[in-house]
């Protein structure tokens, strides 16, 4: 509609300049390209080109095809010709204006169009749609009507047997009156009757698209189910890859511990040698002293001796002068400086002996200080080596507990992927004392499909075929080894501290005692024994990581025979 009125606007506006459509391109293009007989030669290209004119509207193009020539003679051709250039040049603009004009329109009415058609289309699928949802309607109303026709002949029915109660029992009210209101109850059982259809008709459409969306979830659980079994491999080689950097760490932090000893080893017979060295350098200090205090005395005893001496020497001296006086007396003064001689020289010896022994009292102070700061240095140097081993015990320790905990995680995530509560399926094969002729095989046999295998199971019941799925299927072939296998993942959630629960339940003689317990010898043990072996063995390797268990265990043996619950043994 939009491009119709654009087109015919367009076709006003040529009306008004006075020029017919049909070889539009054709005249236009020979204006613009200054073709046919009267074109004018082109312009050089210096000055060639146009001064621009804008046209906003219809006013300026009937203004520009209304405008005359003024101000010039007949006579001045230069002037007119001018003019006319002028003009022609303003027309060209023009044409140029109208021509883009008409491009913009058309290329509108070009999108219109496609947009009509793809309305149109979409009203065609519409319609489509509608048409389904009609005849969808239709067959509803028609079987609406169906019921409704059924409906009416018995409400015709009980119509005409009222009619007959009315003339029956025309002259007795009450009756009459029960009679209508047995037709009011009819009314509304009717209507209620066409709201049951009604409702009916709902919920059975409502059954047929739960019963599709059901569908569409079952295949999508089934691709589930795929993507968690490939999960569940992928989260079982990331849990054996876990449990090996786990020993990996545990023999490690073995080596840790080890060498932590020895250092520790080490550090005490250097404290020791540190304390004996610190003894050995404070008995060499005492008794550096005591030589100290011994060297001093001689001194003074030397000091002392020597003024003796000098005093000896001045009474020899006087002594001497007095010599020829006495002989006696400088005999006896004679043997006195003699025997103080001796005692200086055997005082200077003993000096000389002290001063060896303070030179090595000295030597051995050095050596025990050496000693002493050679001890201190690797007591540091251990103590840093101690500090960085506890460091990386302990960083190794938090890695062995955050990989402990992801592996408690893992496991759980691969449990609850499986499934929080799992049903599975043992067969017990036929007894050796009984006539079976083949007949296991004809009676159970297992389905092949990818989805079914190890899942389902077939059974044959008076030539009709049953069909049962589970978590998981053991065949008559399966070991108690096998079913352990399946179950052990259960038992170290127990472990990890999880709330863990595993029953049987068959018949009396399928085989649930033999499941749980077994039978004396490694191979026959059941669920229950190889359970305990699993738990006691892992908290034993599990005490070496400084793990502490505390079990308590409790027995209770029931059994609900004929809806009747009996009780065995409770320890």
């Amino acid at each position: 509609m939009v491009a119709s009125q654009k087109k015919e606007n367009l076709g006003n506006v040529r009306r008004g300049m006075g020029y017919s459509a049909p070889p539009r391109r054709n005249v236009l293009s020979a204006i613009n390209n200054g073709g046919g007989a009267n074109a004018e030669p082109a312009p050089s290209e210096a000055g060639s080109e146009a001064p621009a004119f804008e046209f906003s509207g219809r006013e300026d193009v009937d203004r520009l095809l209304n405008e005359k020539m003024k101000g010039k003679s007949k006579n001045d051709y230069k002037g007119r010709t001018e003019q006319m250039s002028e003009y022609i040049k303003r027309l060209r603009a023009c044409i140029r204006w109208l021509v883009e004009l008409e491009d913009g329109y058309l290329a509108e009415q070009e999108k219109l169009r496609g947009q009509i058609d793809s309305d149109n289309a979409r009203h065609a699928e519409f319609e489509a749609q509608l048409s389904g949802a009609l005849e969808e309607l239709k067959a509803a109303n028609l079987e609406m009507t169906t019921r409704c026709d059924s409906l009416e002949e018995s409400l015709n029915k009980e119509k005409a047997d009222r009619l007959l109660a009315v003339e029956s029992y025309e002259k007795e009210r009450e009756e009459r009156e029960s009679a209508e209101a047995s037709r009011d109850v009819l009314t509304v059982d009717l209507e209620r009757v066409t709201h049951e259809a009604k409702r009916f008709s709902e919920q059975l459409k409502m059954v047929q698209d739960t019963n599709k969306r059901l569908q569409e979830y079952n295949s999508s659980l089934q691709q589930y189910n795929s993507n968690l079994q490939a999960d569940t491999s992928k989260n079982g080689e990331i849990i054996s890859k876990l449990q090996r950097e786990k020993s990996a760490m545990m023999e490690a932090m073995t080596n840790l511990k080890d060498l932590n000893n020895s250092m520790k080893n080490q550090l005490d017979s250097s404290m020791s040698s540190q304390k004996e060295a610190i003894r050995v350098k404070e008995e060499l200090r005492k008794e550096v002293e005591c030589l100290r205090a011994d060297l001093q005395q001689v001194r003074e005893d030397r000091d002392q001796s020597v003024a003796q001496l000098n005093t000896l020497t001045a009474e020899l001296a006087t002594y001497s002068e007095q010599a020829k006086k006495s002989s006696k007396d400088s005999e006896l003064l004679r043997i006195k400086a003699a025997a103080f001689e001796e005692t200086c020289s055997s005082q200077q010896e003993q000096i000389e002996t002290l001063q060896k022994q303070l030179a090595v009292a000295t030597e051995k102070l050095k050596h025990a200080d050496v000693t002493a700061i050679e001890a201190m240095t690797g007591y540091e140097t251990q103590k840093e080596t101690i500090k960085d081993l506890e460091e990386r015990l302990a960083y190794a320790e938090f890695q062995i507990i955050e990989a402990d905990k992801l592996r408690k995680k893992l496991h759980n995530t691969i449990l609850e992927l499986k499934g929080n509560i799992r049903v599975f399926c043992r067969v017990r094969p036929f007894l050796s004392d009984a006539n079976s002729n083949g007949q296991e095989e004809a009676i159970i046999s297992y389905p092949s499909s990818v989805e079914n295998a190890g899942r389902g199971i077939d059974l044959m019941n008076q030539g009709q075929k049953c069909s049962f799925s589970y978590d998981k299927v053991f065949d008559h072939s399966a070991s108690q080894d096998d079913v352990f296998v399946e179950m052990s993942q259960l038992v170290q959630s127990a472990l990890d501290g999880y709330k863990v629960c595993i029953f049987a339940y068959g018949q009396t003689g399928s085989g649930k005692t033999y499941t749980m317990m077994g039978k004396p010898g490694r191979d026959q043990k059941g669920i229950i024994p190889r359970s305990l072996e699993q738990i006691f063995k892992t908290s034993q390797s599990l005490e070496s990581q400084g793990w502490k268990y505390c079990m308590q265990t409790f027995t209770h043996r029931h059994q609900c025979w004929k809806y009747t619950m009996r009780q065995f043994v409770t320890c």
